[in-house]
C-alpha cells in the first residue's frame, strides 16, 4: 500500500487529491493511504442540503470553508488539532466498517489509548466519539475516510455545526450529533500534533511512501478548481429542499418559502400581515431558474417595483428577506 505524503491544508485540494487516487486505483489497482489536515472547514456529506447543516453568519464571520465530498454520512467540522485519514483499496463488496478502523485503533493502542469501534462508523473513548467514519464506492474501488479528533477546538465545531432547526423542510439525510471529545487529554505524554500523526503512520503496516509527479499534481489542482471549489458542488448540488425565511419591516411582517431544486429556485410563496397585490407572477419570474446565491438573488430584484406586490417596500428589503446568509 502506497502512502501519500501531503502537507495541503486546504480542504477543496485535499479532496480532490482523495479523488484522483480513486481514479489512479481504478486504472492501476493501486491501493493509497493517507494522512492530512484541513484549515477550519465543514466536509458535508454527499447526499446532504449544504445551508441545512450549518450556522451560516457564523460560518461566513468565521471564513470557514465548506466543501461537499463525495462520501455520504453526515457534516463534520475539521480544523487544524483534526487529522484525517483515508484508505483507498479494491472493493471487497460491503460497507465494512471495523476492517479499516482496525489499524487506527491498533495505532492508537501503540500510544497507550484505548479506542473502541461505536456503532457503525465511529470510535470513541470513554464514551467520547473522537472519530467518525464514510465510505464512498466507484469503479470497484472503496474510499474509506475519517476524522480523528486531536486538538480540534471543539467549540467552534459545536457552533459552526448548529443551524436553525425549524428553517429548512427537505428530504436530505440529517447529520446526527453526539458527545466528542478530543484524542489528545488520553495520552500519557501529550504530543504536538504533528508528532502525533507521524506516530499514528508509523503504526500502520506494510506502507510504501510514494510522491505525486507534476502530472498527477496538476490532474489534482484542476479538480480542486473546476469541482471542489465551486458553488454548483458545494451548494447546487443539495436535494431538494424548502427554505422558511421571515422577517419583519416597517411596512409589514412576511414570511417566505423558497423551493429550492438542484440549486436554483423553482418555487416561492408569500404569506404575512403586508398590504399588496397578492399577484406574485411578476417577481416568481424573476426568481424561478436562478442560483440560490446572494449575488443571484439580488441580481434578479434589481429595478423591480415591489411596492405593488408588498406596500412600503423596496427591491432591498426583498434580497434581505430572500437571500441566503451565505
Amino acid at each position: 500500500m502506497y502512502a501519500i505524503e501531503n502537507k495541503d491544508t486546504r480542504p477543496q485540494y485535499n479532496l480532490a487529491l482523495e479523488e484522483y487516487l480513486c481514479l489512479r486505483a481504478i486504472r492501476d489497482g493501486s491501493r493509497f493511504f493517507m494522512l492530512w489536515q484541513n484549515e477550519p472547514s465543514i466536509i458535508v456529506g454527499r447526499f446532504q442540503n449544504t445551508l441545512e447543516e450549518i450556522d451560516a453568519p457564523f460560518v461566513e464571520k468565521r471564513r470557514i470553508h465548506v466543501v461537499r465530498r463525495n462520501s455520504g454520512g453526515g457534516a463534520v467540522y475539521h480544523d487544524l488539532g483534526n487529522i484525517n485519514y483515508s484508505f483507498v483499496v479494491p472493493d471487497a463488496g460491503d460497507f465494512d466498517f471495523a476492517f479499516f478502523t482496525e489499524p487506527i485503533i491498533r495505532a492508537l493502542a501503540a500510544l497507550g489509548v484505548r479506542a473502541e469501534l461505536s456503532g457503525r462508523n465511529d470510535l470513541a473513548i470513554d464514551g467520547r466519539k473522537v472519530s467518525g467514519g464514510a465510505q464512498y464506492r466507484r469503479g470497484g474501488v472503496m474510499l474509506h475516510h475519517g476524522t480523528l479528533l486531536y486538538d480540534t477546538d471543539l467549540e467552534i465545531l459545536s457552533q459552526a455545526l448548529r443551524p436553525s432547526e425549524d428553517k429548512f423542510q427537505s428530504k436530505a439525510v440529517k447529520s446526527t450529533r453526539g458527545r466528542v471529545g478530543n484524542i489528545k487529554p488520553f495520552l500519557q505524554t501529550p504530543l504536538p500534533v504533528g508528532e502525533f500523526q507521524k506516530r499514528l503512520q508509523d503504526g500502520i503496516r506494510d506502507l510504501t511512501p510514494l510522491t505525486l509527479d507534476e502530472r498527477a499534481l496538476s490532474g489534482v489542482e484542476k479538480l480542486r478548481a473546476e469541482k471542489y471549489s465551486s458553488w454548483e458542488w458545494n451548494y447546487g448540488a443539495s436535494p431538494r429542499f424548502t427554505e422558511r425565511k421571515k422577517r419583519r419591516f416597517p411596512w409589514g411582517g412576511v414570511e417566505a418559502f423558497l423551493v429550492v431544486d438542484e440549486g436554483t429556485i423553482s418555487e416561492c410563496s408569500f404569506r404575512g400581515d403586508y398590504f399588496g397585490s397578492g399577484e406574485y407572477a411578476p417577481l416568481l419570474s424573476r426568481l424561478a431558474g436562478r442560483p440560490y446565491t446572494r449575488e443571484s438573488v439580488t441580481q434578479a430584484l434589481e429595478g423591480f417595483d415591489t411596492h405593488a406586490l408588498f406596500a412600503g417596500s423596496s427591491p432591498a428589503d426583498l434580497a434581505a428577506l430572500l437571500a441566503p446568509e451565505i
